[in-house]
């Protein structure tokens, strides 16, 4: 499938080598294609590491694993296979993926459990385990490459490199933290909609790291939706190697704790975005901001009945003004709403207020605004103090282009 950039995409950002961080990637040809599809990431003795995974319950193998391994709090190596999600596939996809783990430990002289798999692709189809041994051979001969084509092979629909970038000085020491990431379609909120991998080698114990991640997948990676469908397979995981020798961070009373946290807080919300800006088919990137809810919870709740309203999506693809659909999506989210309190707008422009059009309403503006890439819509439910920010993208016949073709 010849799929055209995003117009919504964004530069890939110039990541530099991290310490402790050795990426390689090789071709398993897991697919009849032309390009690389297996990412092997090599870590340094002691990293941390943790994760945030689907809720899906038919998940596959190497999610059940990973939440599993993530407990440990340690690893030594990432594989990530695209083009064979290796999910619904019983014991052979299990098989397929401790195979993977075994020759990993072998080669690095660690536990299995050490060695975390991921796989991205068509459902039901078990991972071929001779294509995967070669792959995995191939690549331990391969040269260190760079984070964009690390980032290139692990997709799939994408139509661009997806990678963030952000520093903090922890302990005296400045601290590189750098993620990539997967994702276009299949994509909503319930941890984590996506494949994506965020490296530091900030010194980190995976308790704090857990938290820390968990705690900014919450407004970040779980406020994205493409499509409303959670994959079967979708995990972030997040490796410290410790390189710098910064005291371990344990927790927000160590120096620089604060720091370490907004930094991959910030490199979490740059991923989810790219996610979004690669929706499948997305012409626009949407904002939805919702304010004077109940509680932040219920803001979100709000927001995303929004972001996933085919009709509300339909409308911003055609330009469209018709914020009757946003006010019928508040109402249909089953949370604390007052008709008469509600406001809507559109990039700055009221159209609603307090449950009535404007009388003075002019569309000119809010019709300019959605002629845009950038959307931003808009709603206060006028009833406390909770909010939230949720990202979408419109509806186009890209999205229905896309997924009609997607195995053939």
């Amino acid at each position: 499938m010849d799929l055209e950039r995003s117009p919504l995409a964004l530069p890939f950002p110039a990541i530099p080598p991290i310490a402790g961080v050795t990426p390689r990637v090789a071709r398993a040809h897991y697919k009849d294609w032309d390009r690389c599809d297996l990412t092997y990431v090599e870590l340094a003795e002691g990293t941390a590491v943790a994760g945030v995974f689907t809720q899906n319950v038919c998940c596959s193998s190497e999610v059940e694993m990973g939440r599993e391994q993530v407990r440990l709090g340690r690893a030594r190596a990432l594989v990530v296979n695209a083009g064979n999600a290796n999910a619904f596939t019983g014991f052979r996809g299990r098989e397929a993926v401790e195979q993977i783990m075994a020759q990993v430990a072998q080669h690095l002289g660690c536990e299995p459990s050490d060695v975390f798999v991921s796989s991205t692709g068509v459902i039901g189809v078990p991972l071929p385990k001779d294509k995967a041994r070669e792959g995995v051979a191939a690549v331990f001969a391969a040269p260190q490459c760079s984070w964009e084509e690390a980032a290139a092979t692990i997709g799939t629909t994408d139509t661009f490199r997806k990678g963030a970038l952000a520093t903090a000085v922890v302990d005296g020491r400045t601290v590189t933290i750098a993620g990539i990431i997967k994702g276009s379609g299949m994509i909503a909120p319930d941890m984590a909609t996506m494949l994506g991998y965020v490296f530091t080698d900030a010194a980190v114990e995976s308790a704090f790291l857990q938290r820390l991640l968990s705690a900014a997948a919450a407004d970040t990676f779980n406020c994205i939706t493409v499509d409303s469908d959670t994959s079967t397979s979708d995990t972030v995981l997040a490796f410290a190697t410790g390189a710098p020798g910064n005291a371990p961070l344990a927790s927000f009373d160590d120096p620089g704790a604060d720091a370490f946290a907004s930094a991959l807080h910030d490199v979490c919300r740059q991923l989810a975005q790219l996610v979004v800006r690669d929706g499948e088919g997305a012409q626009k990137f949407i904002e939805v901001r919702v304010t004077g809810a109940t509680s932040d919870d219920s803001a979100r709740r709000i927001g995303l009945a929004v972001a996933n309203s085919p009709l509300v999506k339909t409308a911003i693809a055609g330009e469209d003004a018709n914020w009757g659909r946003v006010v019928m999506a508040v109402g249909k989210a089953g949370e604390p709403a007052d008709r008469d309190k509600l406001s809507i707008g559109f990039g700055g422009t009221w159209a609603a207020r307090d449950g009535q059009p404007l009388a003075d309403y002019d569309e000119a503006p809010v019709a300019a605004h959605l002629r845009g890439r950038e959307i931003q819509v808009e709603i206060d439910l006028g009833l406390g103090e909770g909010r939230a920010t949720v990202w979408t993208c419109d509806l186009t016949h890209g999205y229905i282009a896309i997924n009609a073709d997607y195995r053939s």
